[in-house]
């Protein structure tokens, strides 16, 4: 199999203990298929808030911070033998994850992550995602005995 007709899997990794399972999961599934992995991290400028006027946004810190979180991310999972790439890509994570759907056969993401709505049994990004992608999507849960974000 030459690096064309691999399977391709995209992940969804945000620094929870969520998308780690889902990388780490991502990376058993193509060792399996002997595919390949492509890790994504979307990052935004935060939105203005009222009553925030003072604070500085440097808008040079989010890319890098997206960067060296991913990097630790995968750092800390075993990819012996499985080709991974990763993406940080400026814009809504759920429009960076179902645009990499299109040159998917698979789609990972957590069930949840790092948004602010706790309590949730499936959170918004994967809810679209599983609605929206152009591929299959796998939503996956910690580990057990792993603490649920949230």
């Amino acid at each position: 199999m030459d690096g064309e007709d691999r399977f391709r899997i995209a992940v969804g990794v945000d620094g929870s203990a969520e998308s780690r399972f889902a990388l780490e999961w991502a990376v058993t599934e193509a060792r399996l298929r002997h595919g390949q992995v492509r890790a994504l991290t979307a990052w935004e400028y935060p939105p203005e808030t009222a009553g925030m006027e003072a604070v500085i946004w440097d808008p040079h810190v989010f890319g890098p911070a997206a960067r060296r979180m991913q990097a630790e991310t995968v750092k800390g999972v075993d990819t012996e033998g499985v080709n991974v790439t990763g993406d940080v890509v400026q814009g809504p994570t759920v429009t960076v994850l179902v645009d990499a759907s299109k040159d998917a056969d698979l789609l990972v993401v957590g069930s949840r992550g790092l948004g602010g709505f706790t309590g949730l049994l499936l959170g918004s990004v994967s809810t679209q995602v599983v609605h929206h992608a152009a591929c299959a999507v796998l939503v996956v849960r910690t580990k057990p005995g792993v603490p649920d974000v949230g």
